[in-house]
């Protein structure tokens, strides 16, 4: 079985669009600058906020992210006026000044930057409703609460601004095997971006193989299989237009369901020797272990 990493995609600000990247640094937390930003809707006195997302604010998909390190800059712009361009630092001046606790999930009281008062009259003019935009200090540890991710080689059970767990990985193969049902039901095939995975994998496997993936090494870094990737709403959103649609739920229900979750993609962890390696496009794929699927694999 010969698979190769084929592409890296980093989201710099949670629930906008990704970046394609050529290679990444391996942080405990997740790629480097991966959902270090997230938008956030204040509460009524302005100390906290909670996350928002495309799951409740569509509109958030047609807003597309570049990423120039040399620089530390950070630009943003919706699809449909891409002359409005908003530029921020890719990574902020520490400051103890401007900080807001922020919720995720289940993460309460997270502590996170303020980024400007320009960052936030950009993003609520854009998205019609109150919102500010926040970074998470490398001071910051947001703790992953999922019991799945309890592994000395581990190295530490933190994670960004993400939903749950620091990597993301699908297999091109699983995505083919969603589009082949698929195909009477829609015009064009998905792309990954309906997934937003970090890593994507191609080769000859088996359809979610990666459910049985337990420890794989890419090129000098070494990941661990903590659980697969449960599916919501998001997933229904075309990232091209923002409007929502039935699919992909309706047909992944049929073949990728447990417990009434839907499955699709694996979340990973980083090994502890593999944190400030460098992660490359093309490196070989290699599964050191396997594990016991949540769900058949190859169907």
């Amino acid at each position: 079985m010969s698979l190769s990493l084929e592409q890296i995609i980093i989201y710099p600000i949670k629930s906008l669009g990704g970046v394609m990247v050529p290679e990444a640094v391996i942080e405990p937390g997740g790629l480097r600058y991966d959902r270090r930003y997230m938008l956030v809707e204040p509460s009524a006195d302005g100390q906290s906020g909670r996350f928002i997302t495309q799951r409740t604010v569509h509109p958030m998909a047609l807003i597309d992210t570049a990423i120039n390190v040399p620089d530390n800059e950070l630009t943003v712009w919706h699809r449909q006026t891409p002359a409005d361009v908003l530029a921020i630092p890719l990574v902020p001046r520490p400051t103890q000044d401007a900080s807001m606790s922020v919720s995720i999930w289940d993460s309460e009281d997270v502590a996170a930057q303020l980024v400007s008062d320009e960052a936030d009259a950009w993003f609520s003019r854009l998205l019609g409703k109150p919102c500010r935009l926040v970074y998470m200090p490398d001071t910051t540890r947001r703790t992953i609460t999922s019991s799945h991710s309890r592994r000395d080689d581990v190295a530490d059970p933190v994670v960004s601004f993400a939903d749950g767990f620091p990597v993301l990985l699908i297999t091109q193969s699983s995505l083919d095997e969603l589009n082949r049902r698929l195909a009477e039901s829609i015009d064009a095939p998905l792309t990954m971006a309906r997934f937003r995975p970090n890593l994507i994998v191609e080769g000859l496997c088996w359809p979610h193989d990666e459910d049985t993936w337990a420890t794989v090494a890419l090129g000098a870094v070494t990941v661990y299989g903590v659980k697969p990737c449960v599916r919501c709403v998001l997933t229904t959103i075309d990232p091209a237009t923002g409007e929502r649609g039935k699919e992909p739920l309706r047909t992944l229900a049929t073949y990728r369901s447990r417990d009434s979750k839907i499955l699709f993609g694996e979340n990973f962890m980083p090994d502890k020797s593999s944190n400030g390696q460098v992660l490359r496009v093309g490196e070989a794929v290699r599964i050191l272990e396997r594990k016991e699927p949540w769900l058949p694999v190859g169907v």
